[in-house]
């Protein structure tokens, strides 16, 4: 898929409703049969996606067609929280407030229900999102090494990515690949993901053996499935 451009493209939602201004991205395909809408969580926009020789007048009319329903998806997306001294982010489903210490060392660390960030100012950022990717990384790796022993199967290796769909993967190969946005997430809502790609190790679909393999790993499908419906949209928000 290859990106175009962006841009704010005026809707009016319903026949006697008023514009409004609705920030749009423009994308082809050349996979893409048809046009096709969806809501970028993290961007806070929609995203057009047009076959490779179709008119962005296509687009627009799609758009159009379905304006109501693409400015509620908007609004119903959780305000942007940005990586900034004094914001309170989720760690674990808990809440942990990040604190700005310039004279401090270390990067990032950990100070009770703190995220004490050392350094310049500008840097704070950067360093909560390593000091979060580096505590999903650990996390991740012990849950799944447990559970590739109670399968009796090997991880190839473990990626971390940030996707805007999946919340994990694996590979043909044994690679594993998740989500650093799943260590905000409660813990018994990273042990669902991470036992299911594990599973996938032993069942590379989703057949009843796959579900047999997942349930002998976790207690907790329902629940984080449900969990990952509601919140999972806003975690794509944080940062």
């Amino acid at each position: 898929m290859e990106p175009v451009d962006s841009e704010t493209v005026v809707l009016r939602p319903g026949v006697l409703g008023s514009e409004v201004d609705c920030p749009v991205r423009w994308c082809r395909s050349s996979r893409a049969r048809r046009v096709s809408l969806r809501i970028d969580a993290r961007a806070g926009a929609v995203v057009v996606t047009l076959p490779m020789r179709t008119a962005r007048r296509a687009g627009m009319s799609l758009l159009a067609t379905h304006a109501a329903w693409v400015m509620q998806r908007l609004a119903a997306l959780a305000p942007p929280l940005p990586f900034a001294p004094g914001v309170e982010i989720p760690l674990g489903g808990r809440p942990h407030v990040i604190r700005h210490d310039p004279a401090a060392r270390g990067g990032a660390f950990l100070d009770g229900a703190t995220i004490v960030v050392s350094g310049a100012a500008e840097f704070l950022p950067r360093r909560v999102r390593d000091f979060l990717r580096a505590e999903a990384k650990r996390r991740i790796a012990l849950l799944a090494e447990g559970h590739a022993a109670t399968l009796g199967v090997k991880i190839a290796a473990i990626r971390l990515k940030d996707t805007n769909s999946r919340w994990g993967s694996c590979a043909p190969d044994g690679t594993l690949a998740f989500s650093w946005r799943l260590v905000m997430a409660p813990g018994d809502v990273l042990d669902y993901v991470v036992a299911h790609e594990v599973a996938h190790l032993r069942e590379l679909n989703h057949s009843p053996r796959f579900w047999a393999h997942v349930e002998r790993l976790t207690p907790n499908r329902e629940k984080a499935q449900d969990w990952l419906r509601d919140n999972g949209p806003a975690l794509l928000r944080i940062g």
